[in-house]
């Protein structure tokens, strides 16, 4: 029998930058994980998946990553996910940066 789906975003790596990026539902890419579309059905996972994939020359290592609903958009639920919205971890640049 096969498990209850778990709410996913689409995430990748910026051809470009190298930065995580997510895929929001008007299909942009946006360094932020609360802007990412939280999918909800395992169909339209897929097909978003699809979508990203083709996306060769914008972005790579596109991949399903799980997440939950959360006040202000989609939350990381595992830490590697919750880790790659924070940008390197080598030096302070990028993410880190506009942060602070």
């Amino acid at each position: 029998m096969k498990g209850r789906f778990t709410p996913k975003v689409v995430t990748a790596n910026d051809l470009r930058q190298g930065d995580v990026v997510y895929l929001t539902a008007d299909d942009r890419w946006s360094r932020h994980h609360h802007e990412a579309e939280l999918i909800e059905d395992e169909a339209h996972a897929q097909m978003r998946l699809l979508f990203a994939a083709a996306q060769k020359l914008v972005v790579v290592g596109v991949y399903l990553a799980d997440a939950k609903a959360g006040p202000d958009g989609p939350e990381p639920v595992h830490f590697r996910e919750a880790f790659r919205t924070r940008g390197p971890g080598n030096y302070f640049h990028g993410k880190q940066a506009e942060t602070a």
